[in-house]
């Protein structure tokens, strides 16, 4: 693991095209920005994890033959979803973000899954 220290309003680069900027200090709290192109998937290590996790399970539906209907959860015609709520890959329901507005719906408070963008 390469340890670098970096000062308030220094950058660390990453290859050509990932730019990590220290944004914020607070304590033992750091705020982070990250410049990175959309091929470049960023998220933070929990989310990171689920999203895996739902990929681990939905390989498991896939190679068991499909998804049936839970009681309660699906009806007739609609399969069963094999989480107990949005995928961290899926939209959420709720409203949705203003373009420009960083990931946070009108409300202004960020979906717990969702990464935000300044």
């Amino acid at each position: 693991m390469l340890l670098l220290t970096r000062k308030l309003g220094e950058n660390i680069r990453i290859g050509d095209d990932v730019k990590i900027t220290i944004v914020e200090v607070k304590g033992n709290h750091v705020k982070l920005g990250i410049d990175a192109p959309p091929s470049v998937k960023v998220h933070r290590e929990e989310i990171y994890e689920r999203i895996q996790q739902e990929n681990r399970r939905a390989q498991a539906l896939q190679a068991g033959g499909g998804v049936s209907p839970v009681a309660g959860t699906g009806g007739a015609g609609n399969p069963a979803s094999p989480t107990s709520g949005p995928s961290p890959s899926s939209p959420t329901s709720g409203p949705s973000p203003a373009p420009g507005s960083g990931g946070e719906p009108a409300g202004g408070v960020p979906d717990p899954g969702q990464e935000r963008k300044p």
